[in-house]
């Protein structure tokens, strides 16, 4: 696997391009802006994207949506829940006073628990709600995309319509802090950690619970 990692837009998202080096078939998660790097990215890798996965609906990551599909031709990916959050992107963005292009209709949702195929490799989806309802996190090879859900010493905001503090909390503890120590969370805003780190040290989640 290759891991192409960018910060983009105004609210410094973290986008992700994860690509089979077999193949070089390639995954985007969280095209939130500037998709003219992203592309660049792409053309610099020398590899075909086969789907963009937003880890959840918010505008600051599906921004580049329409613009990044449009350009691949590739499948648009999220949870069923987020669906209402996606489809208001625009009207979000707006009340931070930012412009978002929105976002077209997904091709099809994710579930928890399927292994999405990019080339040979095959990329866990992890129901994660709590930050929003359809929040996800991808695992593969050691490496958890763990988009808005948890941060390095940090976790996502749960006073935003449709987020629920508990289940944040319980999404952390019963699916991700029971991933391997050693498996390095990419956040889907600032820096690397791993859950390790997070189970001994993060104050949000209650510090050595496992």
């Amino acid at each position: 696997m290759l891991l192409e990692a960018l910060v983009v837009g105004p609210l410094q998202v973290n986008c992700f391009i994860i690509v089979c080096e077999v193949t070089r078939l390639a995954l985007v998660v969280d095209p939130g802006d500037d998709v003219e790097r992203i592309l660049a990215a792409l053309a610099t890798l020398k590899v075909k994207v086969v789907a963009v996965v937003n880890t959840h609906g918010h505008f600051d990551h599906v921004g580049g949506n329409r613009r990044l599909v449009e350009a691949t031709g590739a499948e648009l990916l999220l949870h069923e829940a987020d669906l209402p959050i996606l489809r208001r992107a625009r009207d979000h963005a707006a009340g931070y006073g930012l412009v978002s292009a929105g976002s077209p209709e997904p091709t099809r949702f994710l579930q928890d628990g399927e292994l999405l195929p990019v080339g040979e490799l095959k990329i866990q989806v992890i129901a994660t709600p709590g930050h929003s309802p359809g929040g996800i996190a991808l695992y593969v090879g050691g490496h958890l995309f763990a988009g808005d859900t948890l941060f390095a010493d940090s976790v996502g905001r749960t006073d935003l319509p449709g987020s629920n503090h508990a289940a944040l909390v319980s999404s952390i503890r019963t699916k991700l802090f029971t991933l391997p120590d050693d498996t390095v969370v990419h956040p889907g805003h600032g820096p690397d950690s791993t859950i390790g780190h997070e189970k001994r040290h993060n104050p949000f989640v209650g510090i050595g619970v496992l």
